[in-house]
């Protein structure tokens, strides 16, 4: 799980009946972060703080949210809850929280007026903790849904999926809420392939709303230049287990979180998220 990195908690606010939620990502004190938007409709909150050469050297949280753009109100309240703890970048009146979100779109799939909001994100960070945590359909990945582009009667439940991959003392997890356009695994060949592109013409014909949003946290020592490869490295491991990925009608967005305990080379780190994301996101599409 995505808490196997020392530091890292999470917690979730969910709304089954609405079907749309939010999730919280914390990281402990000098986490330093980068990540990457690839999809073409992303709903994101300062995300912009996350490229190598912004100020910003820290990260606090990641809020994942259901409720499409209007989730991103969600992250007011983790705003606010770091703020009681004193957590934040700090300024001579004291200290600013930094919080990235990124929000799905789930308003098709349950009651569209019921949106994450400041106090969902609130609940979130305040049922934050470490060690195993609820994964399906739960929190951000409550409403989420795969293979969309066949048309609303054959999308299926998706949801959240976490994986761990470790190299020696080196360990690199992620946190997936897997809500895509395409499907997992679309089978290969000609017949498959022909298929798969009948489905997505069909798709983009409709315009649908989707996105997949991802957390990859290692215990390495990287600067915000070496995240950002490591979050494009999750992008791959994204595309490795998902078709089409990075649509126009995804905002397909990853960060990357390093915590700074393990001396690595960001290539190590970038490979083992490859692999982490491409099992999270396989996991999320193998709810039923």
């Amino acid at each position: 799980m995505i808490t196997d990195v020392p530091g890292v908690r999470v917690g979730h606010w969910t709304d089954h009946e609405a079907r749309t939620g939010c999730t919280a990502v914390l990281f402990p004190e000098g986490t330093i972060a980068s990540g990457e938007v690839r999809g073409g409709a992303p709903a994101t909150r300062e995300f912009e703080l996350l490229e190598p050469h912004r100020l910003m050297q820290r990260l606090d949280a990641v809020m994942m949210s259901g409720g499409s753009a209007f989730g991103l109100a969600a992250a007011d309240g983790a705003m606010r809850w770091l703020e009681r703890q004193g957590v934040g970048f700090p300024t001579r009146v004291g200290p600013v929280p930094i919080v990235v979100g990124a929000a799905l779109f789930d308003l098709a799939v349950g009651d569209a007026k019921v949106r994450p909001g400041a106090e969902a994100g609130f609940a979130a960070c305040d049922a934050a903790r470490a060690g195993a945590i609820e994964t399906g359909r739960v929190g951000a990945g409550a409403g989420a849904t795969v293979n969309t582009w066949r048309g609303p009667e054959n999308q299926r439940a998706a949801g959240l999926g976490t994986a761990t991959v470790r190299h020696g003392n080196l360990v690199v997890s992620t946190l997936v809420a897997l809500n895509a356009l395409g499907d997992v695994d679309v089978p290969h060949g000609e017949q498959g392939e022909s298929e798969a592109m009948a489905a997505f013409e069909h798709a983009v014909g409709v315009g649908f709303g989707n996105t997949t949003l991802g957390v990859v946290a290692t215990n390495a020592a990287l600067d915000k230049a070496g995240c950002l490869v490591v979050a494009q490295g999750g992008h791959d491991g994204l595309a490795r287990a998902l078709f089409p990925p990075h649509t126009r009608a995804d905002g397909d967005a990853i960060v990357a979180a390093a915590t700074g305990e393990v001396a690595a080379s960001a290539d190590v780190v970038r490979a083992l998220a490859v692999l982490a994301v491409e099992s999270a996101v396989r996991r999320a599409g193998a709810l039923r």
